[in-house]
Formats: structure tokens, C-alpha cells, sequence
């Protein structure tokens, strides 16, 4: 039984769509329909019911879908032992992550990761929370990197790293309410102008969760601007028409330039979690030591940075 053409029909049972299929794994349609036959061919038996709709499996095709399961968990552990002998980790590091982990975090632990395994090929891909979990069940990914938990108990998601939204204003431009220590009251900042993703996009929901959880409405902030990206955002800060809050991975190359800087608001700290999603039985070994890399790398990060603040009060 050819191997490649059980992946085929595992994922066309999944997806109930040969096109679907062709685009997950890279195929021609043509290709799918013929590896499907093939399969039927050499167990000389219908897998599929087709119409010019839909596909779905026949009693034979349910059979062989629940234990196509198992053998394919099966190469896959075998696989992975079989790296481990010969003590190289090497192979294809698929990744999926949003939009301020993609751009902002990742790029810089996955060039800390290639120099101590440069025989791991690693694809990263900027995804929204939903295809993310989408791309991990079809096997295109590999790894996922979200901002907040995700309700998929057949997912694996732990926490990697603590992340802080900071209030944000123009180094070159003063508003009223921002006291010359840079801090504001809670009450303040429904008068301050702010600016903020649009309505519905996951970087505001996070934002007014986390207000929510601090004891501020967010429908009362004064939103003067709404843009649907973070970098047209820093710039319109930057520009002094008003102020943004956004996680402080983002803005770290301007606060380095001191065109933006932090604003405290007094008594309130909005800290959340990042979290790492992943699939535990399929998960290959590129994909636990890079689980096991970013852990350790962001645990050392936060044991400096709060080894110097001990310091610095002393």
C-alpha cells in the first residue's frame, strides 16, 4: 500500500473535497482523483461516493479513514525515532503565527534557533488565530503561535512568553492629559484621542479584553481613527493626531529610535500570554526541540530582565 496515496485519501476524507485537497498538499487536481483511484485500484474497492458537489466515503472508506489515522501516527513516531538516532535534528519546520508574533517576536528567535540547528528548513507564515488551527488539522503547518487561547480541546496550547500592551504616544508631540513623567490616570484616557485597529479585527479585541479585565470600558474611549494595520497605526502616532495601545514587541524598533514612547497608566498593567498551539501526537522533532528553544529562550529573557530591575532598586 503506497503511503502517499493513503496522505491523499486521509486528507480527502478530512476535507470531503479532492480541490480542497489538491491545494492543501500542493497536488493537481487531476493528481488527487488519480492517487484515489489508484488506492481503490489496489484494494479493489469503492473509498468514495462522488457527485459534481461533494465527496464522502463509503462504508470501505470509513474503514480505512479511522485506521489511516493510526498508521500514519504510526510512520510518524517511527520517523521521529529514527532522527533521534542519528542524533541530528534536520527536516521541515512549518509555522504558523499572528500577525505581532509573526513580525514582531518570531524573527528573532528563529535566528537564535538556525544558528544551533542549521539543518532544520523552516517556512513561517502570518495567519489569523482561525486558519491557524485550520493549517495544524491539514498538516501544513506544523506549529502555531497565537495571542490568547483558543477553543479546540483537541489542540495542545501552552503558554511561551509573557506579552505587555502599553499605551503609546508621539516622542515629538504632547497631549494635555500626559503628565511630564509620562503617566496618566485611568480616568484620562477615554479624553486622550486614540487610534486603534478596526472593529472586529483581533488586535482590538485583545485590547479591549484586556481594559475589560482592568476595570475600563473601552466603549468609552475616544477613538478618532480606525486603521487596519499596526505599522499605519505607529505612523499616525508618530504624526502626534493621538495615541494607540499596542504589545510593546511592536513598537520595539521605535522606542530604540525614540520616535514613540510608553505611557503608564497609573495603577494598571496589562499583561497577557502568548501561547504556542500544536497537535500532540503528530508534533515531529524540528517542532519539540524549536517548542523546547523558544521556552527556554523566553524564561532566560525574563529571568535578565527581572534580575535587573532587582538591581536597579537596590
Amino acid at each position: 500500500m503506497n503511503l502517499d496515496h493513503l496522505k491523499v485519501f486521509y486528507t480527502a476524507a478530512t476535507t470531503k473535497s479532492f480541490s480542497e485537497t489538491a491545494k492543501i498538499l500542493h497536488l493537481s487536481q487531476p493528481s488527487v482523483s488519480q492517487q484515489v483511484r489508484k488506492l481503490e485500484e489496489y484494494l479493489n474497492i469503492k473509498l468514495f461516493t462522488r457527485t459534481t458537489k461533494k465527496i464522502s466515503l463509503t462504508p470501505a472508506g470509513e474503514l480505512l479513514y479511522k485506521n489511516t489515522e493510526t498508521i500514519l501516527n504510526l510512520v510518524h513516531h517511527t520517523e521521529r525515532e529514527i532522527n533521534l538516532l542519528s542524533e541530528t535534528i534536520h527536516g521541515e519546520l512549518m509555522v504558523g503565527a499572528s500577525l505581532t508574533i509573526g513580525q514582531h517576536i518570531l524573527p528573532y528567535v528563529l535566528g537564535q534557533y538556525i544558528k544551533a540547528y542549521p539543518k532544520v528548513d523552516i517556512h513561517l507564515k502570518i495567519l489569523n488565530s482561525e486558519h491557524i488551527v485550520e493549517h495544524l488539522k491539514s498538516g501544513e503547518i506544523n506549529l502555531g503561535f497565537i495571542e490568547s487561547m483558543i477553543s479546540y480541546p483537541e489542540l495542545s496550547q501552552k503558554p511561551f512568553m509573557e506579552d505587555e500592551l502599553v499605551l503609546t504616544s508621539s516622542t515629538n508631540y504632547s497631549h494635555i492629559q500626559i503628565s511630564e513623567s509620562n503617566s496618566i490616570s485611568p480616568n484620562d484616557l477615554f479624553s486622550l484621542p486614540i487610534i486603534l485597529r478596526e472593529k472586529g479585527s483581533g488586535t482590538r479585541q485583545v485590547v479591549e479584553e484586556y481594559l475589560i479585565k482592568s476595570g475600563l470600558d473601552p466603549n468609552k474611549l475616544n477613538v478618532i481613527l480606525e486603521l487596519e494595520n499596526t505599522e499605519s497605526i505607529k505612523s499616525a502616532v508618530e504624526s502626534g493626531i493621538g495615541v494607540t495601545i499596542l504589545s510593546k514587541s511592536a513598537i520595539r524598533k521605535e522606542l530604540q529610535l525614540n520616535t514613540l514612547k510608553p505611557i503608564t497608566i497609573e495603577g494598571i498593567k496589562l499583561i497577557r500570554k502568548f501561547y504556542t498551539v500544536f497537535i500532540e501526537n503528530t508534533i515531529s522533532l524540528p517542532s519539540e526541540s524549536f517548542l523546547s528553544f523558544i521556552t527556554n529562550y523566553f524564561s532566560l529573557h525574563k529571568q535578565g530582565n527581572d534580575h535587573a530591575r532587582k538591581h536597579k532598586f537596590l
